[in-house]
């Protein structure tokens, strides 16, 4: 279950475009913190990771620029 917190942290990081997800989405499964994520625990976190992982599946490898 999503929670409005990791929702409007998802928002924003899809807000950055494309690849600053593809980014953060490296970053995040590297277990660093993006400045979205701050203050969050591991857990919201990983919620975070693969909610923007499930976004990004649909696009493929291609991106809008």
């Amino acid at each position: 279950m999503r929670n409005d917190k990791i929702e409007q942290c998802v928002e924003a990081i899809c807000n950055r475009g494309c690849q600053s997800v593809r980014d953060d989405i490296a970053l995040l499964e590297q277990g660093k913190v993006v400045p979205e994520t701050e203050g969050f625990s591991v857990e919201e976190g990983d919620q975070v990771l693969v909610e923007l992982k499930n976004i990004m599946a649909v696009y493929g490898d291609s991106c809008r620029i």
